[in-house]
């Protein structure tokens, strides 16, 4: 997996996989954005532009609306405030609770 192509997405899930390396994180190129996966078990979303979505479920998705988050269409991913986005070690904290969130979706 990679984070192949080129513009602000593929420039996005670089940064992202960088910050993210202490969770095991890598990035995969999918639907003109990128896909990130702790485990194999995809928890975040980067589309074209560099935007940051980490799933949530319902108790999850409150702290993202508190923040002033929007959610993705009609999937279960909130975009991440730019708050958190620009604190590595919040990213981090939310990044790790997103992929809990996706990991206990799978079982």
């Amino acid at each position: 997996m990679g984070t192949r192509g080129s513009g602000a997405g593929a420039a996005a899930a670089a940064a992202c996989v960088e910050v993210l390396a202490p969770l095991g994180v890598v990035a995969q190129a999918m639907f003109g954005g990128h896909g990130l996966f702790r485990d194999g078990v995809m928890f975040a979303i980067i589309d074209s532009e560099g935007r940051l979505y980490l799933r949530a479920d319902p108790s999850t998705a409150l702290a993202f609306e508190a923040a002033g988050s929007t959610q993705h269409a009609r999937m279960p991913y909130w975009e991440v405030p730019d708050v958190v986005r620009d604190d590595p070690q919040e990213l981090l904290e939310w990044a790790a609770t997103a992929a809990e969130v996706s990991a206990l979706r799978e079982r």
